[in-house]
């Protein structure tokens, strides 16, 4: 029971970090996404193709941002399955109080 125990704080450590990363990931993908949009119409109304290649590259930059976000968010998943499992395991190993 104390590598359950053991591995449920390095998970649980894990966890609480990669939320952290990933509150501050939305923070930045938030303004990227705005850049982006900004970028877009002013690519639009401008016509001109310095604001063409801003817009791809803001664009880019916000997609590459969403995709970290995804794959943070898939790590965060699998991290909390992984608390879920040892929890249950925690639960199963301790014997009832009487």
């Amino acid at each position: 029971m104390p590598q359950v125990e053991r591995r449920l704080r390095e998970v649980s450590s894990r966890l609480r970090r990669a939320r952290e990363e990933l509150a501050v990931l939305d923070e930045q993908w938030s303004a990227l996404e705005d850049s982006a949009e900004e970028a877009r119409v002013r690519a639009l109304v401008s016509e001109s193709p310095a604001d063409r290649r801003d817009e791809r590259d803001a664009r880019r930059h916000a997609d590459a941002m969403s995709r970290s976000r995804q794959a943070l968010s898939a790590e965060i998943a699998r991290l909390i399955a992984a608390q879920d499992d040892l929890l249950d395991r925690l639960v199963v190993d301790t014997p009832p109080i009487r």
